[in-house]
């Protein structure tokens, strides 16, 4: 090959970098995600893996940020503690993430939070309730979703309005739904509410009669249930079945209550539900003009209308990452560690900001979101 013909080709490769943009130069800005896409809480990682590809989309197509594009590394934990570890140790051995969002079950974010202390790279948590997360002295978690105990308190001003006497408790063998059924009776007993039975499920179980049973038995006015929305419908079901009289009133903001709708039938109609965004009243949140175009994009993108109550997690979730990436002016694990204690984000919860939990000097970050109620009537979501 003649040097006309190298000059001529090594031009061209230029001029093509030069046409491509610092975007393109650079390389791409890579953001891990570990979510439960199989297994037990499939549906929920899902809502909140395609909450958080509208973002990546949107961010995008404005430019990105420091002049790059950002991509979302996905990895599938499969609602298991050990996958969970596993693509920890994927998304930043491997794929070399500066920054992670996960990982949905607090059980499955429990397991992830020693590699973060191992590599040093922070995470957002967009999903998980325990308060062991924030408490444990872990400086690299950063949670936007609310505590049960933040949880239990902001529905403790409904406890006397709904007229609460005695309660019962269904929820979930893991840190999730102890950790709920913990905080709410403590808030409960506080108020003079008695407490009946507190019974647990294995969260693959799908047969609940045994439970039900003893609920039945104890004749509480009101049952708290904590699980995911694939076993609040068979609860639903199941306790229409036994003709139990109770209330039901589910915590932790993974109920999407309109999935609950679509597969409970008629035994969803009069049970209650806690969530951190209520996309059929988006004039209801603080910043409704986000919250109804991202409703809009959901829709638009024809993705479960049942996933919105979860989708918003994933969209707040990397749109508060892509701020510190932003303010951290690079994309190093420090730098955004840094970053994230001082972001203020508009969120579609609400606006996103940080207090510290923890012991001192390993503090955890925690975001104070919204938390609202909201009842299934005559196959409908109604204001409460």
């Amino acid at each position: 090959m003649n040097r006309t013909l190298w000059t001529s080709i090594g031009a061209g490769i230029v001029a093509a970098a030069l046409l491509a943009g610092p975007a393109a130069a650079q390389g791409v800005i890579r953001i891990g995600v570990t979510q439960p896409l199989t297994g037990a809480f499939a549906a929920s990682g899902n809502y909140v893996t395609q909450g958080a590809k509208i973002a990546e989309d949107q961010i995008n197509a404005a430019g990105g940020v420091l002049g790059r594009k950002i991509q979302l590394v996905v990895e599938d934990n499969k609602s298991n503690p050990t996958e969970a570890v596993a693509t920890a140790e994927k998304l930043i051995g491997k794929d070399k993430v500066p920054v992670m969002m996960g990982a949905w079950s607090s059980t499955l974010t429990l397991a992830v939070m020693p590699k973060l202390m191992e590599y040093g790279v922070p995470m957002l948590v967009e999903t998980s309730s325990s308060g062991k997360i924030t408490t444990s002295g872990n400086p690299w978690i950063f949670r936007i979703s609310p505590t049960s105990e933040m949880e239990a308190k902001a529905f403790g001003s409904m406890t006397k309005k709904m007229g609460i006497k005695k309660a019962d408790f269904l929820s979930t063998n893991n840190d999730f739904g102890l950790g709920a059924a913990k905080e709410f009776s403590e808030m409960l007993k506080g108020q003079g509410v008695q407490i009946g039975t507190m019974e647990t499920m294995d969260p693959k179980a799908t047969d609940f009669s045994a439970q039900l049973a003893k609920i039945k038995a104890s004749g509480s006015d009101t049952l708290f249930v904590t699980t995911a929305v694939e076993q609040i419908t068979l609860v639903l079901k199941q306790a229409k079945e036994q003709q139990l009289k109770a209330r039901i009133i589910t915590t932790g903001g993974s109920n999407s209550p309109d999935q609950l709708i679509q597969q409970a039938g008629e035994a969803a109609n009069g049970s209650y539900h806690l969530v951190f965004f209520t996309p059929w009243f988006p004039e209801a949140v603080k910043n409704p003009d986000l919250a109804k175009k991202f409703v809009a994009e959901w829709n638009a993108r024809k993705y479960p209308v049942g996933g919105l109550t979860e989708g918003f997690r994933g969209w707040d979730g990397i749109n508060t990452i892509v701020a510190a990436i932003k303010a951290a002016g690079k994309a190093e694990p420090q730098a955004i560690q840094k970053a994230l204690w001082n972001v203020k984000v508009k969120g579609i919860n609400g606006d996103i900001a940080f207090i510290k939990q923890g012991p001192a000097g390993k503090e955890s970050a925690q975001n104070v979101p919204s938390v609202y109620v909201v009842k299934i009537e005559k196959g409908k979501v109604a204001k409460y």
